[in-house]
């Protein structure tokens, strides 16, 4: 659910005004993978909101899943780009920083000790590449981020400690609106460097590439100005930890959004 309102949004960077939008998806994930993601969470909420500035730009989302009973876990990303580029002009460079954390609360776990985990968090920054057609119907984004994870101490007695770790990341994002803005193709794909959710023969968590992309559709209503209805698909690879060997994994919703 990251990173798509960015872009999507790019039509209104001639405004200082905030924008913000709120998703909420109903997950098939457990229905697709039952065996390796029998717990997975049914709906998910997202804000997002992007602020232009005569400096550049600031975003943020912050994603939260939900057990029937309440909250399962929350992430967060914000970041800020710094650009002298009008917005008028169609391929700017801009100096881009960012922050990624969060943590997960898993009800189904053996015990309370094993409840509760963290995601490493961690800072990026790199150049970013920026460009939009005319009237800001198709945007794409291209960053190549040095990426420094945060060395995160386990709650688990000193098992699972992750040391810090010197990475790197990869982000395209892109966004169409056609058919009269009626319909949107909007999504991101990343490719970054760090732990895997597997272990080496001596008991030691991998380190890898890990891939993740959420295209987005949207069927947009332009009289309600801001309602849309529309799906997304999850793609990831040694993204997540799972019931069994599984790697790559496929997680669509079912999605409505409005746009403030």
């Amino acid at each position: 659910m990251k990173k798509l309102f960015f872009f999507a949004l790019m039509a209104f960077s001639m405004s200082a005004q905030a924008q913000v939008n709120i998703q909420l998806h109903y997950d098939l994930g457990r229905n697709i993978n039952s065996e390796a993601e029998p717990n997975r969470p049914k709906l998910t909420s997202t804000v997002e909101m992007f602020k232009p500035d005569r400096l550049g730009s600031t975003y943020f989302f912050v994603d939260m899943d939900y057990y029937s009973d309440g909250v399962a876990g929350a992430y967060w990303e914000i970041s800020r780009e710094f650009t002298f580029a009008k917005p008028a002009e169609s391929n700017t460079f801009a100096a881009h920083i960012e922050y990624d954390g969060g943590l997960t609360n898993n009800k189904y776990a053996p015990s309370s000790s094993s409840a509760t985990s963290r995601f490493q968090q961690c800072f990026l920054l790199g150049p970013a590449w920026n460009w939009h057609n005319k009237d800001f119907s198709k945007t794409f984004s291209f960053q190549l981020m040095y990426k420094q994870y945060l060395k995160q101490k386990s709650q688990y007695n000193g098992a699972g400690d992750y040391k810090a770790i010197a990475s790197f990341q990869a982000t395209a994002v892109w966004s169409t609106t056609f058919a009269h803005g009626w319909c949107t193709f909007a999504g991101f794909a990343d490719l970054w460097y760090g732990y895997v959710p597997r272990f080496d023969a001596n008991g030691s968590q991998k380190k890898g590439l890990v891939f993740l992309s959420e295209p987005q559709f949207w069927l947009n209503f332009p009289a309600t100005k801001g309602f849309s209805i529309g799906t997304e698909w999850e793609f990831s690879n040694d993204f997540v930890w799972v019931a069994n060997n599984k790697t790559f994994m496929w997680n669509p919703t079912i999605a409505a959004k409005y746009v403030f």
